[in-house]
């Protein structure tokens, strides 16, 4: 075993933070600290009641287990192209432009393997979901960063975009409303997006999973003309439907571009439970905007009074027009970075939080706070926070 190495790319990467930190907490727990996680982006939730009876109903018939077809099935596609019309009035062809993914992550992968060659570059905003980096990586992409920064909005900088080398760019990542920022979607944005991928032919891809998050007027980039012949967009129900562990995502554009992201990915796995397709598309169908006002905007917006007061008594500040399952704010001067802040929250008041150095060096001086917790531990985390001299 002496002389077997891994390949190049493992090196290339380092084990994603959180599955690294939560091993940390995990012995914390065990000897007796009990932490309170306030850390990562997993509703805590449950889906709506016809989501699961429509999953235990189908898992109860003995012709619904066998594999599924890559595509997805025709009544989640429906359902997938009904919530576009119904949330961005974007009207999309369910047979060919709309791809069911196991979850969005899944889709990074296979949107880079469909539209990137290694060697190759992709635009990565600075902070940003760190899977738009390591993936990237991992496939032998040159990652380009472009920067976001809070007096902007943290929008992208089109002069400082345009001043850049774009030569072999094949992609750009977007992520609106922004993780982990909480900058929210503007249509001036997207416009300029669509028109900068039409002048560079690069292929804009926007991470969208947050757009009913604390958030009343959702948006889309594919309600800007022309934007569905050189964009791709994300959508998820782990964050806006509860469904973080069922791993539903889907991915819409041009039927081209959704025939060669399908070329790969049915190389790749092998469909989805029938079950879980079917009680998706339940969700899309029947969760009422009442339903949606109340488990996205109302309880989050609770927690997010919480997470305020968490902020405050930290010395932190923050954008109070946020939105999003987080809340991002910007550390004291007094620290030297935000890991100094979050591993003194951790070990002294027992409160687990997001240093923002994770989402790129625009993010050393933040520190990011999940509402996936019940107000209980909310308010039990600003307890113990409010406990220490800061």
């Amino acid at each position: 075993m002496s002389n077997i190495r891994p390949a190049d790319r493992v090196s290339c990467i380092e084990e994603y933070y959180f599955s690294r930190k939560l091993k940390e907490v995990a012995r914390l727990n065990a000897a007796g600290q009990d932490i309170v996680s306030l850390a990562i982006g997993s509703p805590d939730m449950p889906p709506s009641r016809q989501t699961i009876e429509k999953l235990c109903e189908v898992a109860r018939d003995p012709d619904a287990h066998g594999y599924q077809p890559t595509i997805g099935i025709p009544e989640l596609r429906e359902a997938m192209a009904g919530f576009y019309r119904k949330w961005y009035q974007v009207d999309l062809d369910p047979k060919t432009e709309v791809q069911p993914l196991i979850g969005s992550k899944e889709g990074i992968l296979h949107v880079t393997l469909a539209f990137v060659n290694p060697g190759e570059k992709v635009l990565v905003p600075d902070p940003g979901y760190p899977t738009y980096t390591s993936l990237s990586k991992i496939l032998g992409a040159e990652i380009v960063n472009y920067s976001l920064c809070e007096d902007n909005g943290w929008q992208p900088d089109f002069d400082e975009l345009e001043t850049m080398d774009l030569t072999e760019v094949r992609l750009m990542w977007i992520n609106y409303p922004n993780m982990p920022t909480g900058g929210n979607a503007r249509m001036e944005t997207y416009e300029r997006l669509v028109e900068f991928a039409r002048k560079h032919h690069i292929v804009v891809v926007n991470d969208n999973p947050y757009s009913l998050i604390l958030n009343e007027h959702p948006v889309s980039l594919l309600q800007v003309p022309g934007a569905k012949d050189c964009c791709i967009e994300f959508n998820s129900m782990s964050k806006s439907f509860n469904m973080p562990g069922w791993r539903v995502g889907l991915c819409v554009s041009n039927a081209t571009f959704i025939s060669w992201i399908l070329k790969i990915k049915s190389n790749i796995d092998s469909g989805t439970f029938r079950g879980i397709q079917l009680a998706a598309a339940e969700a899309y169908n029947t969760n009422s905007p009442e339903w949606h006002h109340e488990y996205n905007v109302e309880v989050y917006k609770h927690r997010r009074r919480i997470a305020e007061e968490i902020m405050k008594t930290l010395g932190c500040s923050f954008d109070p027009s946020q939105v999003g399952m987080f809340l991002w704010g910007k550390i004291p001067d007094g620290y030297g970075n935000a890991e100094e802040l979050t591993e003194r929250v951790l070990h002294e008041a027992r409160v687990f939080i997001t240093p923002g150095f994770i989402f790129g060096n625009n993010g050393n001086r933040y520190i990011r706070i999940s509402l996936c917790a019940k107000d209980e531990k909310m308010q039990e985390a600003l307890r113990r926070i409010r406990a220490l001299e800061w």
